[in-house]
């Protein structure tokens, strides 16, 4: 086999190995399942109710993609696994503090105060909290956190008041049951367990106001409203449209999840929004976010990858700007290359002129009889050959123009000679030669 043959099959099995590769890869990045940890809350709240809707709705639409539901106490107990990388995926309350490499992915449903009292307890608003005892949720949870604010904002202090942490299912008992006065909690409005609890005509929702205040405070909270029938339609509960404070819930992910895959979670998210709905009735109050929406996240970008997808690329919102652009440029470069070819045809006149002289002083040469006038064409000779080099520094003919004269200029110079030569009788003369 020649070296040439050697070469051509070394080339193509190249190729084919590296197409292989390539192919390899596309199918393994199709096949390949993605196992992701979402961190939720309680069994009885709404983050892991979502969490579980989530993983659901996520495995029927892309079933490369599974998510494992870990049951937690709470936002804050989230934001700390994210931040140590022990999850990929969290739910955490709007005012949570997070590290810079957690980022959103979308807003969630609201999150209402509730504060649950016994009518019996005469609780009307968050400052006749004094001297009752309260069962609040879980240390680490964000309905804990957010109490401490809140009762100070009302002019409370923690010694003015007994308070018991629970679970969610243990504080709900301990209320119904009478061994504490009240409950706070903060919940997704229509949680079944609240629901369930408030049936109990003993028990009644307290209204919070001053929520616009308080956002000096906690800057993720909202003002919001309890809406009358929210939790019984029959015989309305609350009876009123009842004043709150909200806070939004966040789905988060951690900024070294590839942005295909979580750009595939969020379209998911928005186009199998019915299917979402079914497993989690509160989904219907996820909307994707906009420019007034404020809040302390970042975005992560497979999340923006989906949201700006339908947004004009910047050549389709400059498209007539870049026309324009482009039309005024082409124009110039046609104008500069018409001028070039108009230069380039002036410096080639030029050079034909310069041609043409010394075809002349050639004629001249092979005519004369007597060595002075040989010696003046040479001088003129000379002359032209400095008009020429001076002609080449102004740019008055081209590089190539000058190497086209230069040999018609060698041929006059040694013609030059050759006619000297004979005229000093150093050759034979024509005569002698003829």
């Amino acid at each position: 086999m020649s070296e040439n043959n050697k070469f051509i099959f070394g080339f193509i099995a190249l190729i084919l190995a590296a197409g292989g590769i390539v192919a390899f890869n596309w199918y393994n990045n199709q096949t390949k399942t993605y196992t992701l940890t979402i961190a939720t809350g309680g069994k009885s709240g709404e983050y892991y109710a979502f969490g579980n809707a989530l993983a659901k709705v996520v495995a029927k639409h892309q079933p490369n993609i599974q998510i494992q539901v870990l049951e937690t106490s709470g936002s804050q107990e989230n934001e700390k696994l994210i931040g140590t990388d022990k999850v990929e995926l969290a739910i955490v309350q709007a005012d949570t503090s997070v590290d810079r490499s957690t980022q959103a992915i979308t807003f969630l449903f609201p999150e209402m105060f509730h504060l649950i009292a016994d009518v019996d307890a005469g609780i009307e608003s968050v400052s006749d909290l004094k001297g009752k005892k309260i069962a609040l949720m879980p240390v680490g949870s964000g309905s804990y956190n957010l109490f401490w604010p809140l009762s100070q904002h009302y002019g409370l202090k923690e010694s003015d008041f007994e308070v018991v942490t629970l679970s969610p299912d243990a504080a709900h008992q301990a209320l119904s049951d009478g061994e504490v006065d009240a409950l706070f909690r903060i919940i997704a409005l229509g949680n079944k367990k609240v629901t369930n609890l408030l049936q109990n005509r003993q028990l009644e929702l307290v209204p919070i106001e001053q929520a616009s205040a308080l956002q000096l405070v906690i800057p993720g909270v909202e003002p919001d409203v309890i809406p009358v029938g929210i939790y019984s339609g029959g015989i309305p509960i609350p009876k009123q449209d009842l004043p709150a404070v909200g806070v939004r819930a966040v789905l988060v992910a951690d900024q070294s999840v590839k942005s295909e895959i979580i750009k595939e979670i969020t379209r998911i998210i928005f186009e199998a929004r019915n299917d979402l709905v079914r497993e989690h009735p509160q989904s219907t109050m996820i909307t994707k976010p906009d420019d007034s929406q404020e809040f302390g996240f970042s975005f992560h970008p497979g999340a923006k990858g989906y949201y700006y997808q339908d947004e004009p690329s910047f050549l389709e919102r400059y498209a007539e700007s870049i026309g324009l652009i482009m039309s005024v440029s082409l124009l110039l470069v046609s104008s500069i290359w018409q001028f070039r070819l108009w230069l380039q045809e002036k410096q080639k006149n030029r050079a034909d002129k310069y041609n043409l002289e010394i075809i002349k002083l050639i004629e001249r040469v092979n005519t004369t009889k007597a060595l002075p006038e040989l010696e003046a064409i040479r001088t003129e000779l000379f002359k032209l050959f400095n008009k020429v080099v001076e002609d080449l520094d102004l740019d008055r003919i081209s590089a190539e123009s000058f190497q086209s004269f230069t040999f018609p200029w060698d041929v006059a110079f040694n013609t030059i000679r050759h006619r000297e030569m004979l005229l000093m009788n150093l050759l034979p003369s024509e005569k002698e030669m003829n």
